[in-house]
Order: C-alpha cells, then sequence, then structure tokens
C-alpha cells in the first residue's frame, strides 16, 4: 500500500557540489538560488545528507557548509539514498518518507541539464510498519517493512519524474512472517527475500518476477502483486543485511559466513568458527570481493572485533584480517576502484587491497574512540562519495571530507547539530 500527502515542509537555503566545481562557485550558486527556483549549473553537484537528535540536515558536499536549515523530525531518523541521485528516503515512524535533497540532472541524449533548488522533505510517504532496510539493485528500490514483512519495489529513476505528491508504481510482496529481513529485485525482476519470523532467520527465498496488478502511481490501497517461489536456501542463520558484488553477484551475511547468490544458484563461504558473524558488509561494482564485519562472541552484549572479512565471490575464498584496532558496522566502505575501507576506532581510515587484504594505506582522521553501547547512539561514520571519504566525528560536531587520491583531510567543518547518520546523493 502506499500512502501520499499532499503539502510539502520546506527547508531554507540551497546549493550543492561534488568537487567538479570550486568551493567558492558552490558558495556563489547557493546564494543565487537560495530564494529563487531551479538555477541550471554547469556540472552536477552532490550534496550529503545527515541525522540529528530529532531532525535532518542537508549540506554541500564540496564546502560542506548547509544549504538548508535543519528540520525537525521526532524520534530516531534512519536515511537511506533512493537511488535516482536527487530522493533519500527517511525512515520515520510508521512510514518512508521521501526527501528532494534539490539537486538533479535532465537527460537529453548525449547530454544533461543539471539543476540545484532548495532542498525539501515532502509529505510524499510509503507506509510501513517499522521501516527497515532500502536497498538499490539493477535500477530498482527495494525498501522492508520489518513489523509486517511487506516488500514494496519500485524504477528508482521514476520517484524524480513525478511532480506534486504522487509516488511511482510499486510492486509489493508480503512475507510468511514479519521479521528484520531485506530484499533485493534482480535485473530479471526476480525477488531475493530473507525468510523467518521474529525469533528466528535462517534462510533466503528466490522468487518469480512479480505477477498481477497495481494502482497507478500516488494511489493506495492493497495490490494483486504476486510472486512464486524458485528456490530458496536455509543455510544462513541469523541472516542480516547484503551487498553486490561486481554486477550479477548478491550476498547475505550469515552467523557462519556468507551465502552467495549468482546465477540462479545459491552457496555458501563458511566461517572458520562455529559462530562467525557477517551481519554487515559493503560491497562494490568494481569488485568481486565484499568487505564484511566478523565477530565471534555470540553471547556479547557489545563485542568490538578487530578483524574484518573478504569474500572473494569469485574463487569463494574467505580472508580475515587483523586490524589492529576495532570499529563499527558504520565503519565499512568502498572507493572507487573497488578499495576495502574501514574507519577504525584508532582514528585512521585504512585502506586495503580487497583480494590480498594487505594495508594500502592508514590515514589519520579523527581523535581515537570507542564504540558506544546502544546501536542507536551517534558514533563516527564513513560514507563515500566518489574519490572523497566522509567521515563523521560526534564528539567535536565535526565532519571531514578525505581525498581518497591523495591521503589526505581536505575540508572540515563543525555542524550545526551532532551527527548520527550520513549519507549523499549525485545530483
Amino acid at each position: 500500500m502506499v500512502a501520499a500527502c499532499g503539502a510539502a515542509l520546506l527547508l531554507s537555503g540551497c546549493a550543492g557540489s561534488p568537487g567538479q566545481e570550486t568551493a567558492e562557485s558552490s558558495a556563489s550558486t547557493s546564494q543565487n538560488v537560495a530564494n529563487a527556483e531551479p538555477t541550471e549549473l554547469r556540472a552536477p553537484k552532490p550534496r550529503l545528507v545527515y541525522t540529528y537528535a530529532g531532525g535532518v540536515g542537508v549540506l554541500d558536499a564540496a564546502t560542506l557548509e548547509p544549504v538548508a536549515a535543519g528540520v525537525e523530525l521526532e524520534g530516531y531518523n534512519r536515511i537511506s539514498p533512493a537511488g535516482d541521485g536527487r530522493h533519500v528516503l527517511v525512515a520515520a515512524g510508521d512510514s518512508f518518507r521521501v526527501l528532494d535533497a534539490g539537486v538533479w540532472t535532465e537527460r537529453h541524449g548525449d547530454h544533461g541539464h543539471s539543476y540545484a533548488a532548495r532542498p525539501t522533505l515532502t509529505d510524499q510517504a510509503f507506509e510501513a510498519s517499522k521501516p527497515g532496510h532500502v536497498v538499490r539493485h539493477a535500477g530498482r528500490t527495494v525498501l522492508f517493512s520489518d513489523g509486517s514483512g511487506k516488500v514494496e519495489s519500485f524504477e528508482s529513476a521514476a520517484l524524480g519524474e513525478l511532480s506534486g505528491d504522487g509516488l511511482p508504481e510499486t510492486t509489493t510482496y508480503t512475507a510468511p512472517e514479519a521479521h528484520h529481513g531485506v530484499a533485493v529485485e534482480l535485473e530479471d525482476g526476480k525477488l531475493l527475500v530473507t525468510v523467518g519470523d521474529e525469533e528466528a532467520r535462517n534462510a533466503v527465498a528466490l522468487l518469480g518476477p512479480a505477477t498481477g496488478s497495481s494502482g497507478s502511481a500516488g494511489s493506495s490501497g492493497e495490490t494483486g502483486w504476486d510472486r512464486k517461489e524458485i528456490v530458496r536456501s536455509q543455510n544462513c542463520p541469523g541472516v542480516h543485511g547484503e551487498a553486490v558484488a561486481g554486477e550479477n553477484t548478491v550476498i547475505f551475511g550469515c552467523e557462519d559466513g556468507m551465502l552467495v547468490f549468482r546465477d540462479g544458484k545459491f552457496s555458501k563461504v563458511s566461517s572458520p568458527d562455529a559462530y562467525g558473524r557477517m551481519g554487515n558488509q559493503a560491497g562494490s561494482p568494481a569488485s568481486p570481493v565484499v568487505l564484511g564485519d566478523y565477530k565471534v562472541d555470540k553471547d556479547a552484549v557489545l563485542e568490538r572485533p578487530t578483524r574484518i572479512s573478504l569474500v572473494n565471490t569469485d574463487t569463494k575464498a574467505l580472508k580475515l584480517v587483523e586490524l589492529g584496532t576495532s570499529y563499527s558496522f558504520r565503519s565499512l566502505g568502498r572507493g572507487p576502484a573497488g578499495e576495502a575501507l574501514v574507519l577504525g576506532t584508532d582514528g585512521a581510515l585504512h585502506v586495503l587491497n580487497p583480494v590480498t587484504g594487505a594495508t594500502v594505506s592508514t590515514i589519520p582522521v579523527i581523535a581515537a574512540w570507542q564504540e558506544p553501547e546502544a546501536w542507536q547512539d551517534p558514533r563516527p561514520t564513513l560514507y563515500v562519495q566518489g574519490s572523497t571519504a566522509y567521515v563523521t566525528e560526534p564528539a567535536t560536531r565535526e565532519l571531514h571530507a578525505v581525498d581518497l587520491k591523495t591521503g589526505k583531510t581536505v575540508r572540515t567543518a563543525m555542524l550545526v547539530h551532532t551527527p548520527d547518520e550520513l549519507t549523499g546523493v549525485t545530483g
């Protein structure tokens, strides 16, 4: 079911930058469009979006300056890119709210026109009971509702092609039982979805393409979509999270390794320990290797691991690499060439060769820190956009931009609010 409302909540301010233009030109553009209609740009201008206690903020990705006053949102909010380079989905309350970050590019044959406008937290919303994971793959965006087991999918680009209070047409599937799950829609329309209930999760199923019909974009009501199960693997206890390696391999984290799906078949890469959890992962289109965490204490209230996992989905080989420092679930990222990136509690960004596991470089970024016991509490967070790694430092309310080509911090800004989650749009 899809819900959409009318009025939008406008944020003041404007403009962002991807690095193609200088910080000075970004600031100039901000002034020009702060109180005007969309302004055409010379090139796309990415923006960053971050959450803080009770709100969401938008920043220029080049200058790290606010392009909008923060918008208040009660509760604990989580953010994910919508997949169209313009919008961010805010998991808030009982829905995925649509945030228009205010930068986009309209394609015309062999070229495009880029624009900047006021960021807007719209009243457009996908209804969801306990909104959870958002996955983007093969041009589709898939939403998972933990409270109902509903899986809702739509064409990523369609979100930016609508105006007013409309939403793109969606296909829906409801899991047999609600659980903390995740789903991935493949290029051929098939759906990979976790199987479980509130007590346990141990399987992933491959479902056929959706058949049936749905209402028009922005409508509400139950849909008639149906999917037939093709095959499943029940060899993934505690299944959590997903990542895509290369172009066509999807993995899921298990408490005893990783489950790999390729060419219509499941295979397992097992941990060397009876309990060797890889519940958080980072994939790259430039590499067949998936970076994951690695935890071995099933009874720990909070385990602070110092090893990471590297799973080669081509060879099914697993490497465990000792970093010499702990990290958190928001520490994992990938560089533009597939480099494995880990933000350690030593304050450094560790850059690894994903195939060999060798450390390529260690880049000091922030002060040493310790992971808080409550997973909802702010902690340093890594987000990568192009060749820039962005690192938050909640203790000082700072955001740092690291050039992965030079290994140097090129810009630091103090934020108005203590940052929590961090993501962005390419514009």
